[in-house]
């Protein structure tokens, strides 16, 4: 059984609203490559957030939470280089770049509140 709901959490909620704001924007560029990176990369983060959330460990969640943040900086980064080549507008993609700067820090900060009470204090004895 599943330690998260992901449906409850609301940086799944909002990562999945991005990704269907990014594939309506690519939608109808001619790029192929670029369009094909986009759609891959923001449907990857609300979909290791659920496959994180429905795994059977914090330290599991923890993973694919990375992994989903990896995505999320890919995105960014695909935003960039499109805005720069000068197949989406400024209007169009700085939105999008500054939710998925967001959503990055959101599963960050979910991440960091999975680290286990025992490890931090490991840490903490170490450094005190």
């Amino acid at each position: 059984m599943p330690l998260h709901h992901f449906e409850d959490l609301e940086v799944w909620k909002r990562s999945s609203r991005l990704a269907v704001d990014v594939l309506q924007l690519v939608d109808p560029i001619r790029l192929y490559t670029l369009k094909d990176q986009m759609a891959r990369s923001c449907i990857s983060v609300p979909s290791n957030i659920a496959e994180g959330a429905e795994r059977e460990s914090d330290r599991e969640f923890r993973r694919f939470l990375a992994i989903a943040k990896g995505s999320v900086g890919e995105l960014r980064t695909q935003l960039y280089i499109g805005l720069a080549a000068g197949v989406f507008t400024n209007d169009a993609a700085m939105p999008l770049i500054k939710e998925a700067k967001e959503i990055g820090s959101m599963i960050e900060g979910l991440r960091k509140r999975l680290i286990s009470p025992g490890i931090i204090n490991k840490l903490l004895s170490i450094f005190i």
